[in-house]
């Protein structure tokens, strides 16, 4: 029986999924419009009532209150995703490290907009250190005043309310990149030094969180409106806990972090990120 070129069974395979793309694009478009409602709807509602309560609940009340139904928000969202066959994501580990309980620092890269929203989908009592401009927005906004989330636009003030909510008895998710990673670097930005001061001054663990994709959907200068392609392939892996050592400098502990990176996001992966020279491109 004569062997088949491997060129054209190359060919084949790729002509194979560009039908496939084809086919299942009106679902994809569909999908991804309900689930950009499902965010104007649910997420506007939640800002509408979450300001007034933040006003008149008790501060824990309202901050276990809100953060409860960002959970739930994203909870759902997650099983949307799944169930329309859009994202195709591995969260275990994130389910093992909510059971482990306890006080810690959540620190994951940031790879796209939306990783936020699978961590505290899996991580319930989480406090969320992020932009002033997202607890301004029309859609989380009134949600995360009222879950207690933290403004990063002052280094001090930050560190100082990170540590009141850890000893609260929270758990502390911070992005240490201070953004999402730029499309052109190779696996991280630089870290910032806030996570260190945190783990310094509280004494407790920091979880290097690896998130992995296949995609480059909301990253960087991704527009909102630029359609993927699905299924999205994301998985969430947690390394082991870098603890403060007694007069280690937060530039020494950055470094053990930024290296814990390196070391893991380099290792070869079918999800391994692959630089992005064009900006918006769709990297596999």
């Amino acid at each position: 029986m004569p062997s088949r070129d491997p060129v054209s069974l190359s060919l084949n395979s790729a002509e194979t999924m560009r039908f496939r793309g084809w086919l299942r694009a009106p679902w994809d478009y569909f999908a991804m419009a309900t689930g950009l409602l499902y965010w104007g709807v649910f997420g506007g509602l939640l800002t509408l009532i979450g300001g007034p309560l933040d006003l008149i609940l008790p501060r824990p009340a309202g901050r276990r209150l809100g953060r409860f139904l960002l959970h739930q928000l994203f909870r759902c969202f997650v099983v949307y995703l799944r169930a329309t066959d859009l994202v195709r994501a591995d969260l275990s580990a994130l389910e093992r490290l909510e059971k482990s309980g306890g006080r810690f620092i959540v620190a994951p890269n940031h790879a796209s907009l939306w990783d936020v929203m699978f961590i505290i989908a899996r991580l319930p009592q989480a406090v969320c250190v992020m932009k002033q401009s997202i607890l301004r927005n029309p859609v989380l906004g009134g949600g995360a005043r009222l879950a207690g989330y933290i403004p990063n636009d002052g280094m001090t003030r930050m560190i100082r309310h990170a540590s009141t909510a850890l000893a609260g008895g929270g758990q502390l998710l911070l992005f240490p990149e201070g953004t999402r990673t730029k499309p052109d670097a190779r696996w991280i930005n630089p870290l910032k030094g806030g996570c260190a001061i945190i783990a310094s001054r509280t004494h407790l663990p920091v979880y290097p969180v690896f998130i992995r994709s296949n995609s480059r959907f909301v990253q960087k200068g991704w527009p909102l409106w630029k359609h993927p392609n699905f299924p999205i392939t994301l998985r969430i892996d947690v390394g082991a806990p870098l603890l403060s050592q007694p007069g280690e400098s937060p530039q020494s502990f950055t470094g053990r972090l930024e290296a814990a990176f390196e070391l893991e996001l380099s290792k070869p992966h079918p999800l391994r990120r692959q630089i992005d020279a064009v900006p918006n491109s769709d990297a596999s």
